[in-house]
């Protein structure tokens, strides 16, 4: 019997818009053991790396209500184009069908 994908269901965790993402955008971020239970757990978000190893963190173990806490849309938006390179395939495709991650390139 074949296991399920990691991504079962990722989808459905997923926010329906960047208005649900209410996280902090500035300062020192804790995040609790069951986001970062070992290695960095505090995030300075005016550091862009520290900032993006924090939203890889929480992207790749939260829930729906982590990403509600702890994710800023604003900093999400414009990281997204870096950030999206450290994610899992299923990671960047379930956020990006489900918000508007991706800008457009001009012609």
């Amino acid at each position: 019997m074949a296991l399920p994908s990691i991504y079962e269901g990722l989808e459905d965790r997923v926010p329906d818009s960047l208005d649900d993402l209410h996280g902090p955008a500035e300062g020192v971020v804790p995040l609790p053991p069951h986001l970062a239970w070992s290695g960095l757990t505090e995030f300075d978000l005016s550091k862009p790396g520290i900032r993006m190893e924090m939203y890889r963190t929480v992207i790749t173990t939260g829930r729906r209500i982590d990403y509600e806490i702890y994710l800023n849309a604003e900093h999400l938006v414009a990281d997204w184009p870096m950030l999206r390179k450290g994610l899992g395939p299923g990671y960047r495709k379930a956020w990006e069908k489900k918000l508007p991650l991706r800008r457009e390139t001009a012609a």
